[in-house]
């Protein structure tokens, strides 16, 4: 039963419990994320293991005054429970329901949305020294997972932090990697020690008394210091970067926690400090606990056996389609190489690694690293697969351009969740990748319309050799399509016809082709025949035959699950450059809309973005009757 968690729906009523009682709230918190969770599905294993964390911090600092950045967020369920929105957590990723990231539009609780890793430490540096400036003395507080501290960005804000001497406390989260010995009682007890106002006073008056005498007395005293710190906290890398450096501690004792989080708020010192936190993703849940990921990300599942509600699809999923394509061609193909950042299992790599585990790379958290990584081992004449999420790559996009493109270096890029991804929302939606990649010199883009396209895409980049190229695919399940050999492979940039109609033309770029058909169906029911065509490919166009349909159909539509900029646009300007337009062509693009789309299910999404089979017939229809409303508007001017 619960007792006192169903008391707190706001940190301030959090505070007014004794701290004896802080460990069977976290227990009740931890019972109710899994009841969540079981019904929503999500992000269970961070949750789980941040949940005394949680607690301590929202009991010793004035949220939302002071302000708490997750990093990456989807460790953040736990505070959105005691943060005002207990009532509506039921919701979380479904739509029109709560984010399953913190969300700065959602609630004052949330003063940085951190869906991507590694941001946190620069966004509250930025806090930090706007709170400087504005002579506020509330506190900034960062929780970065050990996996996000994999990426640059990360120590390139420690760096920053520790030069500008900045009041910023970051607290590590390491409940993977093995970066400090074992947590034990002598551990926690220096951490109090050490994260305790009168040593913080000490520290500084040793250094103000030592500095009296001579330098070499000055450096010996310091480096003994020192090292004495580093022998019993391990804090070296943290400490050359300016960091006041505190741990490890256990991060399951929510009073020790309160404790150290107390000392080092009350403390005189002046500049950024380091808690490191040990703790263990999945904690308290045990099948989380014994399972591989430790139920990293779920789906719904029964409370008291653990098991997970599977899809009932029987047709294979784009990834896997990836994966067991890309494992045959390695067979006879000792330079295929796979690197992902971070995402074994969501990109499918994992199934290629169990293959061939000397040419797997998982680089961690560090994107633009996989990406010029690869571009070394082109150098080098391997064939690097970097499968990395259509928004992930994004954070490349630099290397992309200079590593890659402008060296038309034969790095083959596997895009994962391509278009709008269903309940991870807009900030894992691929939306933008048609664009930023197309718009380069030297690149072959794909963009595979089924399971058995993806298969040729993947064959055709093998072959690929003198440039960079990319292949795109969704997030789910295929058609169902039987699959093709590894031998079948597409001509660079033909489209294929898929069905021949008159008056209208359908140009598809993408897994939009089914919605297409559906249209195309209707429509022949009105009386309009269409011509559908899989363009295939984004760049190099197929020219010839967009030409040979431009000329003789009355309207042609683009269609792409991809923002402005993209296919659609390059079509427009070949035929702008053609001329096409003065014949009197009735043209349009349907693209994703200018604004960004919260989570739904995937075919809400499309819906709400216009890319349906009815925003399709609408589009078709609209265009069709477009004369008799312009000769219907001059005649009513």
């Amino acid at each position: 039963m619960s007792k006192f968690i169903k008391q707190i729906n706001y940190p301030s009523d959090l505070r007014k419990f004794k701290k004896e009682n802080l460990q069977s709230i976290s227990n009740e918190l931890r019972e109710e994320l899994i009841d969540v969770v079981s019904e929503t599905g999500g992000h269970l294993g961070a949750g789980l293991g941040v949940v005394e964390l949680t607690i301590a911090l929202h009991y010793v600092f004035d949220t939302p005054k002071d302000k708490l950045v997750w990093d990456v967020s989807h460790q953040c369920y736990p505070h959105k429970i005691i943060t005002g929105r207990r009532d509506r957590i039921k919701t979380l990723r479904k739509g029109g329901g709560l984010s399953g990231f913190t969300k700065r539009a959602e609630s004052e609780y949330d003063p940085f949305g951190a869906a991507h890793s590694s941001t946190s430490i620069s966004s509250t540096l930025g806090m930090a020294v706007a709170k400087k400036l504005s002579n506020n003395k509330n506190k900034v507080i960062a929780v970065i997972g050990d996996g996000a501290m994999s990426a640059g960005m990360a120590y390139e804000a420690m760096n920053n932090a520790g030069a500008l001497k900045s009041n910023l406390i970051v607290v590590l989260n390491d409940n993977d990697m093995s970066i400090a010995r074992p947590v034990g009682a002598m551990s926690n007890y220096l951490a109090k020690l050490l994260s305790g106002k009168l040593y913080f006073s000490l520290r500084e008056t040793i250094k103000m008394v030592i500095s009296a005498f001579s330098k070499r007395f000055s450096q010996k005293a310091g480096k003994a210091e020192d090292m004495l710190r580093n022998i019993v906290t391990g804090g070296t890398l943290f400490s050359e970067l300016g960091f006041y450096y505190v741990g490890p501690i256990d991060g399951h004792d929510v009073e020790n926690l309160v404790k150290i989080f107390e000392n080092v708020k009350n403390s005189n010192h002046k500049g950024p400090v380091m808690i490191h936190v040990r703790t263990q993703k999945g904690k308290g849940y045990k099948p989380a606990e014994v399972s591989g990921d430790k139920y990293h990300g779920v789906s719904k599942f029964n409370v008291s056996t653990g098991e997970q509600t599977k899809s009932k699809s029987i047709t294979p999923a784009y990834t896997k389609v990836f994966a067991q394509t890309l494992i045959k061609h390695a067979e006879q193909d000792t330079k295929i190489i796979g690197i992902t950042g971070a995402m074994p299992s969501g990109t499918g790599l994992n199934l290629f690694e169990e293959k061939f585990p000397d040419r797997t790379f998982d680089v961690g958290i560090a994107e633009q690293h996989a990406v010029t990584f690869a571009a070394g081992l082109a150098t080098e004449g391997y064939k690097p697969y970097a499968a990395i999420y259509s928004t992930f790559l994004q954070r490349a996009y630099d290397q992309v351009v200079h590593d890659v493109a402008l060296q038309s270096l034969p790095v083959r890029f596997a895009i994962d969740r391509a278009g709008l991804v269903g309940a991870d929302g807009p900030t894992h939606a691929g939306s933008f990748d048609i664009t930023y990649l197309s718009t380069l010199p030297n690149f072959v883009v794909m963009a595979a319309s089924d399971e058995a396209e993806l298969v040729r895409m993947i064959n055709t980049s093998v072959e690929i050799n003198d440039r960079p190229s990319a292949f795109r695919y969704p997030r789910g399940n295929g058609t169902g399509i039987k699959l093709p050999s590894i031998k079948e492979v597409l001509e660079i940039g033909k489209a294929k016809i898929i069905k021949e109609g008159k008056k209208v033309a359908i140009l598809n770029f993408g897994t939009r082709l089914e919605e297409c058909k559906k249209a195309s169906e209707k429509l022949l029911l009105k009386g309009i025949d269409c011509t559908i065509v899989d363009a295939r490919f984004a760049k190099p166009l197929d020219e010839k035959l967009i030409m040979e349909i431009a000329t003789n159909h009355e309207v042609l539509i683009t269609i792409e699950e991809g923002s402005i900029g993209g296919f659609g646009s390059h079509v427009t300007q070949l035929l702008s450059d053609r001329g096409v337009f003065d014949t009197g062509l009735k043209f349009r693009s349907m693209i994703l809309p200018d604004i960004f789309i919260d989570q739904d299910t995937p075919e809400k999404m499309y819906e709400t973005a216009g890319l349906d089979s009815a925003s399709i017939i609408n589009k078709v229809e609209e265009t069709l009757n477009s004369n008799i409303i312009l000769a219907k508007n001059k005649i009513s001017n």
